[in-house]
């Protein structure tokens, strides 16, 4: 019969074991030792540091002028950092004039993507400036097609557009003759806003064209055509708006475009006792145009 002792206390470790673990101890002991002592001799190094440079005022000079130095170089590096970094803004969407033209009805889709085509503008943009006219020409009654013509021959869609003669922004209005509309605006700086300047546009073009009878007669007031009859640029506008028009419409494109004629002043008959100009020749108040803009009303 075989019989099993059970030992009633735990077997001791081996030799290599009871090496390992003291060796363990000995090295955690040594490390704290060598840390406070190691610490305790910065103390002592730092507290002695400061008691020389109490007592040597040539030392401390000299250190200060290191930190100072230090310090300088810092700030520099820092400056130069600040200087090369762009500040991130989230909110800066909120200044964006733009919108997807998916959104716009078809209509005014297809203008916007023809626009954006030939003049090479992003269709965003024009987006907004497309849903503008549309929106303020249904409420005055003007052919919002028209308002993007005259657009388009002005700036070709450049916000930032100024003539040699001051004519700023989408629709060219002269802003130091026109301040008084930019007033609700915020002020003369809101010519660069391509919303504002299309409502102050259409304000000057809309005068125009009820001040002339007719929309020739208002382009020509518009671009402020004193000494010719603006046929060159009523022509262009004319046709620029039959071609934004068709696209609108989806219809093909026109081929041939009217040509403007201004029509030619008769000056009423003299009596015969009055009639003491030669045959052939005119006086200069029957040379003028029919309608004579002011001085300064609009430019291209």
């Amino acid at each position: 019969m075989t019989t099993h002792s059970h030992s009633l206390f735990p077997r001791r470790p081996s030799g290599a074991s009871a090496a390992v673990k003291t060796a363990l101890h000995d090295v955690s002991r040594g490390f704290f030792d060598i840390t406070h002592n190691s610490l305790a001799l910065m103390g002592t190094l730092l507290a002695v540091g400061l008691i020389t440079l109490a007592a040597r005022a040539d030392l401390r000079s000299n250190a200060e002028e290191h930190i100072l130095g230090w310090l300088l170089e810092r700030q520099e590096a820092q400056a130069l950092l600040d200087e090369n970094y762009v500040t991130p803004e989230p909110t800066a969407i909120d200044r964006v004039t733009a919108a997807q033209p998916n959104a716009l009805p078809k209509q005014q889709a297809n203008v916007a993507y023809w626009l954006s085509r030939k003049y090479r503008v992003a269709p965003e943009p024009l987006s907004v400036l497309v849903a503008e006219a549309f929106d303020i020409g249904e409420k005055i009654q003007l052919d919002p097609t028209l308002i993007l013509a005259v657009m388009a021959i002005e700036s070709r869609f450049n916000p930032f557009a100024q003539s040699p003669v001051g004519a700023q922004g989408l629709m060219q209005v002269l802003t130091r003759v026109h301040t008084e509309k930019y007033e609700d605006f915020g002020g003369q700086l809101a010519a660069f806003d391509p919303v504002s300047n299309l409502r102050v546009g259409v304000q000057v073009l809309q005068d125009c064209i009820k001040r002339a009878g007719s929309v020739e007669g208002g382009l020509r007031l518009y671009v402020g055509a004193v000494s010719t009859s603006g046929s060159g640029y009523i022509d262009k506008v004319i046709a620029e708006h039959l071609r934004i028009q068709s696209v609108a419409l989806g219809k093909p494109m026109p081929r041939y475009f009217p040509q403007f004629r201004p029509t030619p002043v008769v000056a009423p008959a003299a009596p015969e006792s009055a009639q003491t100009v030669p045959t052939g020749l005119e006086t200069e108040a029957q040379s003028r145009p029919a309608t004579t803009p002011d001085a300064g009303l609009q430019t291209s």
